[in-house]
């Protein structure tokens, strides 16, 4: 329903800009009021003003908690831990990131099935940043060498395409080389 606005850029923009309108007309109706119409001290009650300003406080609290709670359902975590409970059969691929490479188990994904992907560092910081083919980044992993546990998430891919890998954390001098790919073929 609105998983637009999780997805990208504009859909974050979309938010910020349905908090920060009101605020900002509401500023401006009152330096142009201020400003033109009715230049002398206020004559509104403080009492009133507590009134106005507890539910402006309460619309934004409210609004600002109602897309945190929405918003649940598209962090990583939580669509990780929903494929692990759905009892679906999940696919492993094992990473791992080295300067400044990734060796990837298997890089032919099918389309609708779940993967979990296992990735460590072997040497220093690493990202595991997947992209659509359209260049949407669809989720990002922060690989930390030294770790016991590998660093795990479940995707589910549905479009085919080439998916480009690509680490997000400054390594070295051949940072802006690490890259990879993934080739996700339609359902069999």
């Amino acid at each position: 329903m609105l998983e637009f606005l999780y997805q990208d850029g504009w859909g974050a923009f979309a938010v910020t800009l349905f908090f920060y309108l009101p605020f900002i007309v509401g500023f401006l109706w009152v330096i142009f009021r201020k400003s033109f119409t009715d230049r002398g001290p206020s004559g509104t009650p403080r009492a009133k003003m507590s009134r106005v300003e507890a539910v402006w406080l309460a619309v934004v609290i409210f609004f600002l908690i109602g897309f945190n709670v929405v918003s649940i359902g598209y962090m990583p975590t939580v669509v990780t831990a929903r494929a692990e409970a759905s009892q679906q059969d999940i696919r492993q691929i094992d990473v791992s990131a080295e300067s400044w490479s990734y060796e990837i188990s298997e890089r032919e994904i099918e389309a609708g099935k779940p993967v979990r992907f296992s990735a460590r560092s072997t040497d220093t910081m690493h990202g595991f940043a997947v992209y659509h083919p359209d260049g949407r980044m669809l989720f990002t992993m922060m690989l930390m060498p030294g770790l016991t546990e590998a660093t795990q998430l479940v995707h589910t891919f549905d479009d085919p395409g080439t998916y480009k890998v690509r680490c997000l954390e400054y390594c070295g001098i051949a940072h802006h080389e690490m890259s990879d790919e993934l080739i996700v073929v339609a359902k069999k």
